[in-house]
């Protein structure tokens, strides 16, 4: 019998591996991304290579003009902070790759998704260990999330089954989260993590996703197998 779920993909690598997790645990996904404004089409373009690898019941990549507000390096024309180690990020700030309320509008879209096609359970990649500091990336947050989707459905108000919000990875250290992917046979390869990839989709090797996307690796022992500019292009 179907179980279908919505699994939130940027095409990255920590949605990617929840994708991955989705599917293991014997859900049907549906992935859901999003063309919000950000900078580059890089990740959308890895989030369709992921679905047709890895395998979904359907993807939708959902048009939203986050740009109209900006308040982030991601949309507008704010530059992307560059370090030269991955010790310079500093988690204490809120970062200005922040995008105000992205998650609560990425989870919001994929409540409705869930209604319209029957599922009760969404997996999103969020991780509170290493992360750039954003605030809807925390454990409370999720939580608090879940317990207000349950408010605003109709299956809450008609004592269906509850909506469960899924973040698998949210204590998960990079190099633990890279474990599992390769464990459910996943191709990295194929993802996007970069906040400023060039026009080749090559990643920076500087910003804060990359960093903390190598330090996973080296950590896990194994070799990122994405083109990096300025680390092993």
């Amino acid at each position: 019998m179907e179980r279908p779920a919505i699994v939130l993909l940027s095409g990255g690598l920590d949605s990617t591996t929840v994708l991955a997790i989705a599917k293991d645990r014997g859900f049907t996904p549906y992935a859901l991304s999003f063309r919000y404004g950000q900078r580059h089409s890089v990740e959308l373009e890895a989030a369709r290579r992921v679905t047709q690898t890895l395998g979904a019941a359907g993807h939708k990549t959902v048009d939203i003009d986050l740009r109209a507000f900006g308040g982030s390096a991601l949309t507008s024309d704010i530059s992307v902070p560059k370090h030269d180690n991955v010790n310079e990020i500093d988690a204490s700030s809120i970062p200005v790759t922040y995008v105000p309320a992205r998650n609560t509008i990425f989870l919001s879209f994929a409540l409705a998704y869930a209604e319209v096609v029957g599922a009760t359970d969404i997996f999103t990649g969020v991780t509170a260990v290493d992360y750039s500091g954003y605030p809807d990336c925390r454990p409370e947050y999720m939580a608090a999330y879940e317990k207000m989707a349950n408010l605003a459905t109709r299956a809450g108000v008609e004592g269906g089954t509850p909506l469960r919000l899924h973040s698998p990875l949210i204590e998960m250290s990079k190099a633990d989260i890279i474990r599992e992917g390769l464990r459910l046979g996943v191709d990295y390869s194929i993802t996007s993590s970069c906040y400023d990839p060039d026009e080749r989709g090559r990643a920076c090797g500087g910003c804060d996703t990359c960093l903390l996307r190598l330090k996973g690796f080296s950590e896990a022992g194994v070799t990122d197998p994405v083109t990096y500019r300025n680390v092993n292009a």
